[in-house]
């Protein structure tokens, strides 16, 4: 049985290996924070998420190398946002078991799901030869993250402290 992707040679298996070290190091930090936060989708869902999502993109580009070998570069048209479309579905899916509708107004999970859909989007990028954009915007949400989670908290117990002074304060009446 001939393999799907055909013999590599080992500086492109290597450069490859370097791609998915690199998606499985920015979506591990990713998932470390949400892990540190108790969430259900933490540090190993984060790494599987950013890994796969890299590794789809360079089967793809690997896949295309094929058939353009075997049948000619007139036969295959590939539209590489298909498969980005292709991730960020699945991917979608994935976040949304993470959401929790607990009655009324309050839902959990949404910075979970959102952090899951970032992390494919890491890992994409990642493949695509973005690596150093890839690795800012890890920092940057690897940062902003607790100090958003501390803003809301502050900004809650300033809503809490307000309901206890007006306490028969209705929600219309309130300044938005």
């Amino acid at each position: 049985m001939e393999p799907v992707v055909g013999a590599i040679d080992g500086a492109a298996l290597l450069a490859q290996l370097r791609i998915i070290g690199l998606a499985a190091l920015l979506a591990g930090l990713l998932g470390l924070e949400r892990e540190i936060k108790g969430k259900p989708a933490g540090l190993r869902t984060h790494i599987l998420v950013g890994v796969g999502a890299a590794l789809l993109v360079l089967l793809g580009d690997v896949y295309v190398a094929r058939f353009e070998s075997e049948f000619g570069g007139g036969m295959v048209r590939a539209d590489p946002i298909r498969l980005i479309q292709a991730v960020v579905v699945g991917i979608s899916f994935l976040g949304a078991g993470t959401i929790l509708h607990e009655g009324g107004s309050r839902i959990e999970g949404l910075t979970t799901a959102a952090s899951i859909l970032l992390t494919a989007a890491i890992g994409i990028a990642v493949a695509l030869g973005a690596g150093i954009l890839a690795a800012c915007v890890t920092g940057s949400v690897v940062i902003l993250l607790p100090l958003l989670g501390r803003l809301e908290l502050w900004l809650g117990s300033k809503q809490a402290r307000r309901e206890q002074t007006d306490p028969g304060g209705s929600a219309r009446s309130r300044p938005r």
